[in-house]
């Protein structure tokens, strides 16, 4: 794990320690989308939470030297973890900070979350892409300024466990992958399925989050064994809803 991330989403609320074991390519052409009455998306964060996640997108995509990551999959140990709110405020903070195109991806079919983060509606999505043969562009939005691109879960389906691991999928993600300079994808939860390790297949990597008083130890190492046995880059953890810092030996324990 290269780096490990400290996010403080809940700083209203007291926890607990976490326990023991236990070459910039062209924007997409505006898509046409319904009518629709909605207050447009904003950095919903204080001035600490902003300043956590600066640094996770500074380090993850714009550290001199660093090799890039394109393609990056937010998956968390278990559900309940925020890994959807991490997702859409490293793509905000990401866009606010270069010209090129980010595109946040919901690949948590089964419960989808991240369209509510900005504020639309779950239209057609990815669920729709898997199905039809049309272009991308008519399932994705821009969901804040000329650079921020939304594809949402679309539409709900009984078969969506195949369609995350259908080869449509590969060709969908490879198909993100040249329409925008960076893809970030929400996938559920590693405890719940592997969705994750399987996205994480055809990405460049992934961000775990874990949850404070919640996540385990074991858990998380469990979860690390998984996602390097299937050769998928680990490029940090989070520690999520935190209210206060912790030193650097306790995340080398985790």
């Amino acid at each position: 794990m290269s780096r490990n991330f400290e996010l403080l989403q809940k700083l209203g609320k007291e926890q607990d320690m976490l326990p023991g074991d236990g070459g910039p390519m062209p924007l997409p052409e505006p898509v046409e989308q319904r009518p629709m009455e909605l207050r447009p998306p904003q950095l919903k964060m204080d001035p600490a939470q902003k300043d956590e996640v600066t640094k996770l997108v500074q380090r993850l995509f714009l550290a001199a030297g660093a090799d890039v990551s394109r393609v990056v999959v937010v998956t968390s140990i278990e559900a309940g973890s925020g890994s959807s709110w991490i997702c859409a405020r490293i793509g905000e903070i990401l866009a606010s900070q270069i010209s090129a195109s980010v595109c946040v991806v919901d690949a948590n079919l089964g419960a989808p979350g991240l369209h509510q983060q900005f504020a639309v509606e779950n239209h057609h999505g990815l669920s729709n892409a898997l199905r039809d043969t049309g272009s991308l562009r008519q399932f994705v939005r821009p969901v804040r300024g000329e650079n921020l691109w939304l594809l949402s879960c679309g539409a709900e389906s009984s078969d969506w466990k195949m369609l995350v691991g259908s080869d449509r999928m590969q060709m969908r993600i490879a198909e993100l992958r040249q329409e925008f300079d960076y893809v970030l994808i929400d996938a559920p939860a590693l405890n719940s399925s592997n969705d994750g390790v399987m996205l994480g297949c055809a990405a460049d990597g992934v961000v775990l989050v874990l949850k404070a008083n919640s996540s385990r130890r074991g858990t998380a190492r469990k979860a690390m064994h998984e996602l390097e046995r299937a050769k998928i880059k680990v490029l940090g953890a989070v520690l999520n809803q935190r209210t206060f810092p912790i030193p650097q030996g306790v995340y080398d324990r985790l």
